[in-house]
């Protein structure tokens, strides 16, 4: 009786399991909660993977690890058929498209960082520069730098160990930098340029401004946004900012900001009453954004 091959293990990235299943230890950070990408670090001992495959495109990434030198970090990764042995330097990168099978082996203890996105988010990004069922990534061992992903996966992984007002919105920007990012140069069909100049309509200006203005006491993101606009996040992204001059992030804190001031003028609730009516954390964050932007406190504002 013949032996049968042995199954590809299959990581579904929109589960919490993730990828905990194939190595020896959990994730010691994991975000929760995100939309279309998924961040996860680890320290794992000397390990070594079964052959696996994900749902979404994974970007695997060397942090700087100061307790192991760097001609011990080498290791073996199996990619679409292929077999190298990697350097693994501080802030070297590898790209694992979706369905594409790998393993790999670490020879000591190990420390990376895993950043998912979900494949459906790059074809709605792309949809108006690629044909949606064109859009492939090209898989790159863990023997590159990018400083625009380093400084990404840094950013995302403060958002994890910290949980700070307007994380939404801006792990929704990180989200949309990353895949237009992808989209530009580990793609295997080079999205074409759009040459549109004219921002955002009138129309679409006014209903997404009026959302805005009526939701403000809730964590706003991105593609909230983009919906509203009837466009990809990265469309709107651009179009608002050619627009306003700001971006759709600056828009909403000086709208806050603007909100607040009537308030504390006009009504006789209490700081911290109108911080959280306005959308901001609490009052110290109210109080630190008018002495960034105004260069008064809110105090000095309502005792004008």
């Amino acid at each position: 009786m013949r032996s049968s091959e042995p199954s590809i293990q299959q990581i579904d990235f929109s589960s919490q399991q993730t990828s905990d299943f194939l190595l020896p230890h959990p994730a010691v950070l994991k975000s929760c909660g995100w939309e279309q990408i998924h961040f996860e670090h680890h320290h794992q001992p000397q390990f070594e993977t079964p052959e696996h495959q994900g749902n979404w495109h994974v970007i695997a990434y060397c942090p700087l690890i100061e307790t192991i030198p760097l001609a011990l970090r080498s290791g073996e990764r199996w990619l679409d058929g292929q077999l190298k042995r990697e350097a693994r330097n501080t802030g070297d990168i590898a790209m694992i498209p979706s369905g594409i099978a790998q393993r790999c082996n670490w020879s000591i203890a190990a420390e990376f960082t895993i950043v998912a996105l979900d494949p459906a988010l790059l074809q709605h990004i792309g949809q108006d520069w690629v044909n949606p069922d064109r859009i492939e990534l090209i898989p790159a061992f863990m023997t590159q730098q990018d400083a625009l992903i380093q400084g990404i996966v840094s950013t995302l992984r403060a958002e994890v160990e910290g949980n700070k007002f307007g994380g939404q919105l801006l792990v929704d920007s990180l989200r949309t930098t990353l895949a237009i990012h992808l989209l530009r140069n580990y793609c295997t069909t080079q999205p074409k340029s759009s040459g549109d100049t004219d921002g955002l309509s009138k129309l679409k200006l006014r209903q997404v401004t009026e959302y805005i203005q009526e939701n403000l006491h809730h964590d706003l993101k991105l593609i909230e946004l983009a919906t509203i606009a009837q466009m990809s996040p990265y469309h709107f992204l651009r179009l608002f900012k050619q627009t306003m001059n700001i971006t759709p992030h600056q828009y909403i804190l000086q709208c806050r900001i603007e909100k607040a001031s009537i308030l504390l003028r006009q009504t006789d609730l209490s700081i911290a009453l109108i911080a959280t009516q306005v959308g901001f954390c609490d009052q110290s964050h109210l109080t630190r954004c008018f002495k960034r932007v105004l260069g008064v406190t809110p105090k000095q504002v309502q005792q004008v």
